[in-house]
């Protein structure tokens, strides 16, 4: 058999594509903002992940002008070796401190981070516990690893614990959930995943890329949303969401990150952050500290934007956090409804198997800091008008 001829199989991609709902690979001509030009028109943007709003903040640009003039484009080396700048071990400094955590190590993307971490904190003999909707990062980090990898139902504690009733005193344990989940925004139940880990002997990792900046004391995460930011053992996390840049970290014991630095060949074997991206996220974060208020202007206007959905007639993921998901159900409708959208001027991103159960597909929204209440109206009633009908929207009247 040809190794190509997975290539020429038709596809659904093939048949969205005929259809014209093809959802992918739409061009911005302007800055990631509240609204942004896209393929030659206004749209209002609802569908990223810059929960803060700092892409454009002219404080944070300045700092990635001045360092791209004071390093150039890149190191042109990995941490370890030539690729290290102060700056690097300033960023890892202060986020620790931030964190309040005793180390960080950062990586060069948010993926890279879950392989570098998982698979050098993991071995042969070990095992691993995940939950069934963590990030795809978390599943090749896992299959990088070689440990044993079992996933329990989302956010099923009954299933959690009668796996580790099975492994436990066989291996070492690490128990890994997203702490917001980038799809849903439901926020992980952390409480009752500790618990079971002091009783099992596990370690537990929380991935944190839609939780800092978005909950928490200042925007410190979910462990902190939940007071338990001394029995989390590992903190993963990203730069290119809330801190506006590109990049991952690790924050943990000072052993444990020194252990990954010297273990973890994705990190090892990559170039460094290039150092405008490290200079912005260093400012995006003291940009955070100095502005805690934002993290409640953006719990405020997510707020505003839940309930406008509901009470234009839209059927929601119920959340705390501003990730809110429309239910669209089967996929072709869900094309089909994010292609009008689309046209109608406001951009959010269609989500389907096999990141949602068939007939469960979505459409994902999400909210910056820096929208407008008048902008969101504008936007929630561009989507009540595609997708409430007439007689419900009557009966909502």
């Amino acid at each position: 058999m040809d190794l190509f001829s997975k290539c020429f199989e038709r596809s659904l991609v093939d048949e969205v594509k005929e259809k014209g709902i093809y959802p992918y690979f739409h061009a911005l001509e302007s800055r990631q903002d509240i609204e942004v030009i896209m393929e030659g028109k206004r749209r209002i943007m609802l569908g990223s992940n810059n929960y803060l709003g700092l892409t454009t903040n002219p404080e944070i640009v300045e700092a990635g002008i001045k360092a791209l003039e004071k390093y150039g484009t890149g190191c042109s080396g990995s941490r370890f070796l030539n690729g290290t700048l102060e700056m690097h071990l300033e960023l890892e400094r202060e986020l620790a401190d931030f964190l309040n955590k005793e180390s960080v190590i950062t990586f060069s993307t948010g993926f890279q981070s879950n392989l570098g971490i998982i698979s050098a904190i993991t071995k042969h003999g070990d095992y691993i516990l995940n939950d069934k909707e963590n990030h795809a990062s978390i599943y090749d980090g896992c299959r990088l690893s070689y440990a044993k990898t079992f996933s329990y139902k989302h956010s099923d504690m009954e299933d959690l614990e009668r796996q580790l009733k099975i492994i436990h005193g066989k291996g070492g344990i690490l128990i890994v959930t997203d702490g917001v989940f980038s799809m849903s925004g439901d926020i992980a139940k952390l409480p009752e995943i500790v618990a079971l880990a002091k009783k099992y002997g596990a370690r537990v990792m929380v991935d944190d890329a839609h939780g800092l900046g978005v909950i928490g004391k200042g925007g410190r995460g979910t462990a902190s949303h939940f007071g338990l930011e001394d029995e989390v053992d590992i903190y993963m996390g990203t730069f290119s969401k809330s801190l506006a840049s590109l990049g991952g970290y690790m924050a943990a014991k000072k052993e444990v990150c020194e252990y990954v630095r010297h273990t973890s060949r994705p990190f090892i074997f990559s170039a460094s952050i290039p150092p405008a991206n490290c200079a912005v996220a260093l400012a995006a974060l003291r940009y955070l500290r100095k502005h805690p208020e934002i993290v409640t202007r953006l719990r405020n206007l997510s707020n505003y934007a839940r309930n406008g959905l509901k009470a234009r007639g839209m059927q929601i993921i119920e959340s705390t956090t501003p990730i809110i998901p429309i239910y669209t159900y089967e996929t072709i409708n869900t094309l089909v409804k994010a292609k009008e959208i689309y046209e109608a001027g406001v951009y959010l991103n269609p989500v389907l198997p096999p990141a949602t159960l068939p007939g469960e597909c979505l459409l994902r929204s999400s909210y910056m800091a820096s929208h407008t209440e008048a902008l969101l109206d504008e936007a929630m009633d561009i989507l009540a008008s595609i997708l409430v009908t007439k007689q419900e929207q009557e009966a909502i009247v």
